[in-house]
């Protein structure tokens, strides 16, 4: 199986010389779910925005699968008109697309998140698990390949956590996307397929996400 990510040997450094990642590597197979732990400060979300070229490396190698969709950990930075179906279908202007094809895109990616009967709904009305919802739903849209996803429950109540991994976990297995996931959250790691440990800016552990479950639930024990 191919990699949808691949980052070998990643150095990043702030423009005040403090390095966040080094010799950083790690690879995530085509239509897997994985995790991305680490404590505060492990570059965790460095990470993404260098995965999706909001920042660029220092030196090392960055492969991913196009197009990639990222959500971050607070909807409103990324949605930006003012009803679902047009938000969903914003991200398409680039493509110049005919209205049609549009509109079928827009129907697709709302059904795929279980929200086609919001389409007209306007955000601000919108929960925090749908609004996170609708930005899967503008990747899907856009046919990304690869979703990343920035601490997509850190804003929500433990119910709407739950359905967004799951649906997250859903959509994976059934489109055969692609999903680098950054979390805290112990409990999340039940849906994925593996996960990723971060510390200090290099990947220390990999695999196995109850393994690393236990390690850490140990880790804070022992603290």
């Amino acid at each position: 199986m191919t990699n949808a990510i691949a980052v070998e040997d990643l150095t990043f450094q702030w423009a005040n010389g403090s390095t966040v990642l080094e010799s950083c590597s790690l690879s995530v197979p085509r239509g897997e779910f994985w995790m991305l732990l680490g404590s505060n400060g492990s570059g965790k979300s460095t990470l993404l925005r260098l995965l999706t070229g909001i920042l660029q490396p220092h030196s090392g190698r960055i492969g991913v699968l196009p197009p990639v969709g990222f959500v971050f950990q607070n909807p409103d930075h990324q949605l930006v008109m003012p009803t679902v179906g047009a938000d969903v279908a914003f991200g398409l202007v680039e493509e110049n697309l005919p209205f049609p094809e549009v509109r079928s895109r827009v129907h697709e990616a709302l059904a795929a998140v279980n929200l086609s009967h919001l389409q007209r709904r306007p955000i601000y009305a919108l929960s925090g698990g749908q609004k996170q919802r609708i930005a899967i739903a503008g990747a899907i849209a856009r046919h990304c390949e690869v979703l990343l996803l920035d601490e997509p429950t850190a804003l929500l109540d433990p119910d709407s956590q739950r359905e967004l991994v799951t649906q997250v976990q859903r959509l994976v297995k059934s489109r055969g996307l692609t999903a680098l996931w950054v979390t805290h959250r112990l409990n999340e790691l039940d849906y994925c397929d593996g996960a990723f440990l971060l510390e200090h800016g290099r990947v220390v552990d990999r695999g196995d996400p109850d393994r690393l479950k236990r390690r850490l639930m140990q880790q804070d024990r022992a603290e």
